[in-house]
């Protein structure tokens, strides 16, 4: 081959992250203050400011990243794996031993919806994300990867076992939960992207009728006729 027309270099792997706890360390102070400084102020946070408020170096933050969009889709993974609260992973957990399916289902909503509203850097980062998605295809593609059960894995799991043990009838357990997530979790979603939230009672009311509305669909044929208590 001419000396004119080099064979390309060979394609370097992709640089491995620090490792070890103190590397972990300054990682998790990163992912707290580049999620605190997206929430303020968007992607236009610059990776100076997240880098003094982490304490650490400009050049750790890319160390540990890249860069500041993989920053950005670094925090928002991270927030979707946020594991459970005691509270709620107990409720859900506990489903398919309780006697009274419908009880169960409400006390599960119940945590799971309380654990949305009092997380406020939650629903202020979906926000966060639905402003910027156009500008990071790569939250939509991890979004896609994942699949609906490894988004809410625990109650995927409660839900297939009522349906492995006939207490539920479900023929698309992807359908079903996006159904249960849309009828409890999602009316917080959509009132705080308009910076208002659903009161308390109204809350209350959604968690026992969207239950009701569930088990109507998705109940054992002989649990459905008796309807709710």
């Amino acid at each position: 081959m001419s000396p004119r027309n080099p064979a390309p270099a060979p394609a370097q792997p992709a640089k491995q992250p620090p490792a070890g706890p103190r590397a972990e360390a300054k990682r998790q102070a990163i992912v707290k203050a580049a999620r605190a400084l997206f929430l303020r102020e968007g992607f236009d946070a610059s990776v100076d400011a997240i880098a003094a408020k982490a304490g650490v170096s400009k050049v750790t933050v890319y160390n540990h990243f890249g860069s500041k969009e993989a920053l950005f889709v670094g925090v928002v993974k991270d927030s979707l794996d946020a594991p459970l609260d005691d509270t709620l992973a107990a409720a859900i957990e506990g489903l398919g031993d309780s006697d009274d399916l419908r009880e169960a289902m409400v006390a599960a909503a119940r945590a799971w919806v309380a654990d949305v509203r009092a997380n406020p850097d939650v629903l202020a980062l979906r926000n966060v994300v639905a402003r910027e998605l156009h500008r990071f295809p790569d939250l939509a593609a991890a979004w896609h990867r994942r699949g609906t059960e490894d988004h809410h894995p625990a109650m995927a799991r409660a839900l297939r076992r009522l349906a492995d043990e006939g207490r539920l009838e479900i023929a698309d357990l992807d359908v079903a939960i996006l159904q249960l997530y849309s009828l409890l979790v999602y009316p917080h979603l959509v009132f705080s992207a308009y910076g208002a939230e659903v009161d308390g009672d109204l809350t209350d009311r959604l968690i026992t009728g969207g239950v009701d509305m569930f088990l109507g669909h998705y109940g054992a044929r002989a649990d459905r006729s008796r309807g709710p208590a």
